[in-house]
């Protein structure tokens, strides 16, 4: 690992303990990266810190709730404690509330709003304290095909991540000049945990039909995005990776 791509770079990685955060950080180290591994379940954390330092990584555990702004901030704060700097941020943790707006359960509105968009901004903010000093780093964004259209269901979630896509696109326009990259990837079906907190029960079973109906994407395929955009030349800046199941309409 010493050896990768990504040989003396520090990664924080959001949503770790499972799904694309998991296998992201998995990628990250197999390349070389030192990774801070973030999320609420410091079990499945400490799991996977094992498997990254038996592997012959680096990983350091940060149990926090990034939907509140100073767990966010610390999380970053801690990252460049304990490994000494921050090259590349992975904003992946996030919620799919599906459900019709009529009749809504507006609080799951607000989660959303919360952990999709606000600790994304929060998260970057503090991360931009130290890439814009060295003039160097790199901003990944996890959004979703929902970033780019909307269902019937998907009105609130996707609110949040064409949020997200806007928020991305004015963020690399400014960080640019300091070296700094930004990158939006928006899967399409991946077979996650992402399915299991939706709160409409209608909506979660004809969701989860449909995927029944396609292959979905795996964790490690989006990863794999992850890791070819953060480690193209200095002068390359990867805007956006739209990646959908071959199946996917």
């Amino acid at each position: 690992m010493s050896e990768g791509r990504l040989s003396g770079k520090v990664a924080l990685v959001t949503g770790a303990s499972s799904g694309i955060g998991e296998a992201t950080a998995r990628a990250l180290a197999q390349e070389g990266a030192a990774v801070a591994l973030v999320a609420r379940r410091q079990d499945r954390l400490e799991a996977l810190a094992a498997a990254i330092t038996q592997a012959g990584g680096r990983a350091e555990v940060i149990a926090l709730d990034i939907a509140q702004d100073e767990h966010a901030r610390d999380a970053v704060r801690r990252t460049v404690g304990a490994l000494g700097r921050l090259d590349i941020l992975v904003n992946n943790a996030g919620l799919m509330l599906l459900g019709p707006v009529t009749g809504a359960d507006i609080t799951d509105w607000q989660r959303m709003l919360d952990l999709n968009v606000r600790a994304v901004m929060t998260l970057t903010h503090a991360a931009l304290e130290t890439m814009t000093p060295q003039q160097s780093g790199h901003i990944v964004n996890i959004s979703s095909v929902s970033g780019r259209g909307a269902s019937p269901t998907s009105a609130g979630y996707s609110a949040t991540k064409w949020a997200l896509g806007g928020f991305s696109e004015g963020l690399r326009q400014e960080v640019r000049l300091n070296g700094i990259r930004v990158t939006v990837i928006e899967p399409g079906v991946v077979a996650t945990e992402l399915t299991d907190h939706i709160t409409h029960t209608q909506t979660k079973d004809t969701y989860e039909s449909r995927i029944k109906t396609i292959t979905p994407l795996e964790a490690e395929d989006i990863a794999a995005a992850v890791v070819y955009a953060v480690t193209q030349p200095q002068r390359v800046n990867v805007n956006e990776i739209l990646i959908r199941p071959l199946d996917q309409g």
